[in-house]
């Protein structure tokens, strides 16, 4: 069989990063669903078929945005032409283009890879590819204090700590505090 160009965008040794597709709702929702224990109160991912479609079309169709999932590079659980089971996902949302450059990321992993350092080889792709191909120059990371698990993938990553925002997103119910997080195309090259 000839050899295929990868479908992923950038790979590191386990994981691999590609773009949200309409198809991957199935294992998306189920992937959700099994880690709600994981994910809040923090994150609140789709658990339904219209939740997914609606939330993966504007990851594909908004230019303010681009959504990255995150696929062990094995066969793993689900193998096939996909690769490997989908482990968490990262987004850049509020792209913003011009003299700004910059994007927020929001990000989560699946339970069954969490705590195995996946995340942190995705983060590091994905911040690669901002930087590369899409052309950012800053990338943000906000985060509720007492998200310890989001703050060490954002510090791991080479993100300095900006600021604490009060009442900054509105997030199950109510207004939530901050950490603000930061990388520039420049510290990324110099780290």
């Amino acid at each position: 069989m000839p050899h295929t160009a990868s479908r992923y965008l950038a790979e590191g040794p386990r994981v691999g990063i590609r773009h949200f597709t309409y198809e991957d709702g199935a294992e998306f929702i189920a992937r959700t669903r099994e880690s709600k224990d994981l994910h809040q109160p923090w994150l609140f991912p789709p658990t339904t078929d219209a939740a997914y479609a609606g939330y993966a079309g504007r990851l594909i169709e908004d230019r303010s945005k681009a959504g990255f999932l995150v696929c062990e590079k094995d066969a793993g659980e689900r193998g096939g032409e996909q690769g490997g089971a989908i482990a968490g996902f990262i987004n850049i949302n509020n792209i913003v283009e011009g003299g700004f450059q910059c994007g927020a990321l929001g990000y989560g992993v699946f339970a069954h890879a969490a705590g195995r350092g996946l995340m942190r080889e995705a983060m590091g792709l994905v911040v690669d590819y901002a930087f590369g191909p899409m052309r950012l120059h800053r990338l943000e990371i906000n985060a509720q204090p007492g998200n310890a698990a989001s703050i060490a993938l954002a510090r791991g990553a080479g993100f300095r700590l900006e600021g604490f925002s009060p009442n900054m997103i509105y997030i199950d119910g109510a207004w939530r505090d901050h950490e603000r997080w930061a990388i520039t195309a420049e510290m990324r090259s110099t780290g």
